[in-house]
């Protein structure tokens, strides 16, 4: 192992475990924003009750999310020094804009959420969240933009040995950018969905406060049901981005090695990288990824043979990690729309609220896989076709980088004990009484 391979696992490790943490934070404050809303409109009390259980499980969750999320910014000065040296000048206007505008503004209306249940009226109240979660999705498209911009870069020249910023709105209306914004808020938007609906089955099943959980639940399933409707249609749009833009990892989200016209998709593909070849393919829908790539079934789609060993990302992590998440896209909106339609019996069909239950984990899997998509099927650039990712790791010795990657683990495993302990604990208790809220 050498500096490069480990200052990758680190920041992977720290990246994968904060994300656990920010899709719920984005989609959740938009449940709360219309469940605050609905009790400012309607008066029922089930809403604001409602709002107080899943407001606590939000602030749990958002309070890891901002600890977790620290020590990523500070590695790109330790471990990542030579790629913030050469490319500091785009990559840190982005951040900085996120932390001194978008992370203020959220941490600042998150406060007054918080302390103003009682001291401001409920219809202020509802708007102060709305306020959150806007402030929220502001600070993902900072940090997509960034990140869109290490995938496609725009808007630059080099100047002075480095890459230097010389058209702004490029950089930050650039299509990639804000394909790659929908498509994770769409499925941030789908593992809240899934997290509120998990856990009103849970306690559906324990016939506990039925009437507030079926509330709960039904406002998530139509949320979950349009963004995973949202997410798979896009996908579509997402390919064809990422044809034009990252052609390499294209072929590789497919495992296809050899350029064609017509190009397939094989339903079941084993990749043999050594070979340059796939050891199984089988079931091919004809021309289903020229249509995905480019929007026409005959057209040319290059693989992977087109270009030398050393300019492919890893074949079989980017296949499997791309099957997976959109297998488990296809699930969820199988079963969105199965729940759509026995909303108004949801007490009747307990096999499908187990389902529900069980589903929880399966949006951070699916979040997770796309993710490794994006960042794996990159490689072996950090900013495609500009800076390699072995051209940018600090100069560090091998034991420095090994120390601080066992420290994170040893401190992101007790943090995660502890915020899931939390997590669990207050999701399994249920919500405060209507008197106890009043008091």
């Amino acid at each position: 192992m050498d500096v490069v391979f480990l200052s990758r696992l680190q920041f992977g490790i720290a990246a994968c475990f904060h994300f656990l943490f920010v899709p719920l934070t984005l989609g959740l404050s938009i449940l709360l924003a219309i469940m605050e809303t609905r009790y400012a409109k309607t008066g029922d009390e089930d809403y604001r009750r409602m709002a107080r259980f899943w407001g606590k499980l939000f602030v749990i969750n958002f309070v890891v999310g901002v600890v977790t999320g620290l020590t990523l910014e500070f590695q790109f000065g330790t471990n990542w020094s030579r790629y913030s040296a050469y490319v500091g000048d785009i990559f840190g206007s982005l951040l900085a804009i996120e932390a001194s505008v978008a992370f203020f503004l959220e941490s600042t209306f998150m406060g007054v959420w918080i302390f103003g249940w009682k001291r401001i009226s409920p219809k202020a109240h509802a708007t102060v969240m709305w306020l959150v979660a806007a402030a929220s999705s502001f600070s993902a498209v900072w940090i997509i933009i960034a990140n869109a911009w290490m995938q496609h870069p725009v808007g630059y020249v080099i100047r002075n040995g480095r890459a230097e910023l010389n058209d702004f709105l490029a950089v930050v209306t650039q299509p990639f950018a804000w394909h790659t914004l929908l498509h994770t808020l769409s499925g941030a938007y789908v593992l809240a969905a899934f997290f509120v609906m998990g856990v009103s089955a849970y306690h559906l099943l324990r016939r506990y406060e039925i009437a507030l959980f079926t509330k709960s639940f039904r406002l998530a399933l139509t949320f979950g049901l349009i963004f995973a409707i949202v997410a798979a249609v896009h996908g579509h749009y997402n390919g064809g981005e990422v044809a034009k833009t990252q052609p390499t990892k294209l072929a590789a989200m497919e495992s296809h090695w050899e350029t064609e016209k017509g190009a397939p998709i094989y339903l079941l593909a084993i990749p043999d990288e050594k070979n340059n070849r796939n050891a199984l393919q089988i079931l091919p829908i004809p021309g289903a990824l020229s249509m995905l790539a480019y929007h026409s079934p005959s057209a040319e789609v290059k693989g992977l043979n087109h270009w030398p060993k050393e300019e492919r990302p890893p074949v079989a992590l980017t296949f499997i990690s791309f099957r997976l998440m959109v297998g488990l896209g296809m699930l969820f909106m199988g079963l969105t729309i199965l729940g759509w339609f026995i909303r108004h019996r949801l007490m009747e069909y307990g096999w499908f609220l187990k389902v529900m239950l069980y589903a929880i984990p399966l949006p951070y899997i699916a979040l997770q896989a796309g993710w490794v998509v994006a960042e794996v099927g990159r490689q072996p650039w950090i900013v495609y076709g500009v800076m390699k990712t072995a051209e940018a790791a600090s100069p560090l010795a091998v034991s420095q980088v090994a120390v601080s990657l066992v420290g994170f683990i040893a401190i992101y495993t007790l943090l995660s004990i502890v915020a899931f302990w939390l997590l669990l604990k207050a999701a399994r208790k249920g919500p405060e009484t209507a008197l106890a809220i009043t008091l």
